[in-house]
């Protein structure tokens, strides 16, 4: 019995088309989606190293342990909440360190004010929580690897998500928190920076 000159791999020739094209839209889609949602701030460029200011004040490190003013747009259309998060990979715990965790942030709002960070201030937008960092408090914690270490990465992520809120408190985990971003994620929009001593 001679082979179906269409069939590869079990599927023909015109299903294989369909399915490439199929793959070819969802890369250009995803290409333009990721090119349009972007996070940005004005005291810091991507890939450069932290500043003073966003360096923790503790552990051995003196810095200002100011948050950045961030500013984010170009979120997919079905948002109903956002999210920021800076988080070092390289802390050496086997699990990271969350730096700053903050959620339940309006659709309608696209900027933190520098300094949100500070939870005395009252800066961030209403309605939007600061989770429990690996410092073990709420707010922003700064960048302070260990001394002598390779300069660690921090990354600054904006998550647009399709839920209003998280059924999460100021107490919750940068783990749980980080759960339960992924299960309602629609897209994220980033930078990383460096710094060691």
């Amino acid at each position: 019995m001679e082979a179906d000159p269409y069939l590869m791999g079990g599927m023909t020739m015109k299903k294989r088309r369909i399915v490439g094209f199929m793959l070819l839209i969802v890369l250009v889609a995803g290409h333009v989606y990721a090119g349009d949602f972007v996070l940005t701030s004005p005291q810091m460029d991507p890939g450069s190293s932290m500043g003073q200011e966003q360096l923790f004040n503790g552990f051995g490190c003196s810095g200002d342990n100011i948050s950045p003013e961030l500013n984010w747009s170009g979120e997919p259309s079905a948002t109903k909440s956002f999210a920021v998060t800076v988080y070092d990979p390289d802390a050496p715990t086997g699990s990271g360190w969350w730096h700053w965790l903050v959620f339940n942030i309006p659709s309608t709002v696209h900027q933190l004010a520098k300094g949100s960070g500070n939870v005395e201030a009252g800066l961030t937008p209403a309605g939007s929580v600061q989770g429990r960092t690996d410092f073990g408090g709420t707010g922003y914690g700064g960048a302070c690897p260990p001394q002598g270490d390779t300069p660690h990465r921090y990354q600054f992520t904006v998550w647009a998500l399709d839920v209003e809120t998280l059924p999460l408190d100021k107490d919750a985990s940068g783990a749980m928190i980080g759960f339960f971003l992924r299960q309602h994620e629609l897209g994220q929009a980033g930078f990383t920076l460096f710094y060691g001593r």
